[in-house]
């Protein structure tokens, strides 16, 4: 999409209510995506009118607002479906986040299926969430985890695979897109590749930052679990979703115990568990942020996922050729395959001073690590600043950022 066409098209940032605000006395420019993506009105209102109109709990009530809420709730389940792809609404689990996902699926798949001896293998640049779960378990049951390293351009080693990948390798578990540099990975070939060279190995894939960016269908990746989380896909916070090839939950036990994952209880007879995905929704669920994930879903369907890419990819490309032809700033991840982030640091200036005089500009960006530790450690670096785009930005919130950053360069320099 070019650029003149960009600025002729609808601003989707009116659909936005945040924007209508300043900050710092100046423009509200949002390039913090990445971390949390901000919310439509249309998410808002079905927020409210789920709270205003006919909040109850859900599953149990006969009485009629209990019914409409139960409603609402369960008619999200088959949307997510339909969103990746899934074989069935039954491998759609809700959580709180993808965090929550990946921990569940470490506690009670990795937990039941892991013995010392095994192996699993994760990537360097994985988020600090498809890492310590495994790590906290490995302490438990004594398996080796093993990590595909980085080429000299930030994409993943995936030669290695064949040395990585053995018979005693039970898990593959690697992001889609890297939230700290946006490289997307080739996940069908890798999952394609890793069943090639151990038939028996199960995949996990976290999608938080791929189902921003694009279209995802989880049959076509054949991935066993994939995860990713509301807040990002300009829903709220507090939830998440889980898919899981249906057998596979069903033979996994529960992650948590309460009510509504059971079938009896008793003292004598002990608990049976409903089949997946209620047995892992155990206690009352974020009712209002699932309905609110919903209409989320039903924003950016709305506007497609192509049209979301051609979008993004337009301001990803006029931000890097204006970073480059102001020079003194170091890109990492600068590859043709990436979704619209850009991870870079201003020459002999640290992150934490350039995030703060962009603030000044009104412009949000993330400084830090981005929860990759591992993977700024073989950048060189102890932290980035990064800016993450979303359909809710223009090509006037790029050079905002350009010439927030051309005065970072005068007064760091």
């Amino acid at each position: 999409m070019a650029v003149t066409e960009l600025k002729k098209q609808r601003r989707y940032k009116d659909d936005f209510p945040i924007f209508s605000q300043e900050m710092n006395g100046q423009p509200f420019v949002y390039l913090d995506t990445g971390a949390s993506a901000q919310k439509p009105q249309c998410v808002i209102d079905a927020m409210n009118d789920a709270m205003t109109n006919h909040y109850a709990n859900i599953h149990r009530g006969l009485y009629a607002f209990s019914q409409e809420t139960t409603a609402a709730f369960e008619a999200v389940r088959p949307k997510v479906q339909a969103f990746i792809g899934a074989k069935s609404d039954n491998e759609i689990i809700f959580t709180r986040n993808t965090t929550e996902a990946i921990n569940l699926v470490a506690s009670s798949w990795a937990r039941q299926n892991l013995t010392e001896g095994d192996d699993i293998v994760l990537t360097r640049m994985e988020h600090h969430a498809n890492i310590v779960p495994w790590q906290l378990l490995q302490k438990e049951i004594g398996f080796r985890i093993k990590v595909i390293e980085l080429k000299s351009d930030g994409t993943l080693d995936l030669d290695s695979l064949s040395t990585l990948i053995t018979k005693n390798t039970k898990l593959l578990s690697l992001v889609q897109v890297s939230n700290a540099l946006g490289i997307i990975n080739p996940v069908k070939d890798i999952v394609i590749a890793a069943k090639t060279l151990n038939p028996a190995i199960t995949t996990l894939v976290d999608g938080s930052q791929a189902v921003v960016h694009g279209s995802v269908n989880v049959q076509d990746l054949d991935c066993d679990f994939y995860t990713f989380t509301g807040h990002k896909l300009y829903g709220p916070s507090g939830v998440g979703v889980l898919y899981g090839k249906q057998a596979l939950l069903n033979a996994m036990p529960p992650y948590q115990g309460g009510g509504d994952m059971i079938e009896t209880v008793s003292f004598e007879d002990g608990t049976t568990f409903k089949a997946a995905p209620a047995r892992f929704e155990a206690g009352t669920p974020a009712i209002v942020e699932v309905i609110g994930l919903g209409a989320a879903i039903d924003y950016v369907q709305s506007i497609g996922a192509t049209a979301i890419a051609d979008h993004e990819k337009t301001l990803l490309e006029y931000t890097v050729k204006a970073m480059k032809d102001l020079g003194g700033i170091t890109l990492y991840g600068d590859v043709a395959e990436k979704a619209a982030i850009i991870s870079f640091n201003i020459d002999g200036a640290h992150s934490s001073d350039v995030g703060m005089i962009l603030d000044q500009c009104g412009v949000a960006v993330r400084t830090g690590h981005h929860c990759c530790m591992p993977l700024m450690q073989a950048l060189n670096t102890d932290s980035t600043v990064r800016a993450s785009f979303g359909l809710y930005n223009t090509i006037e919130d790029c050079d905002k950022l350009i010439e927030a950053l051309k005065k970072a360069k005068k007064l760091l320099g």
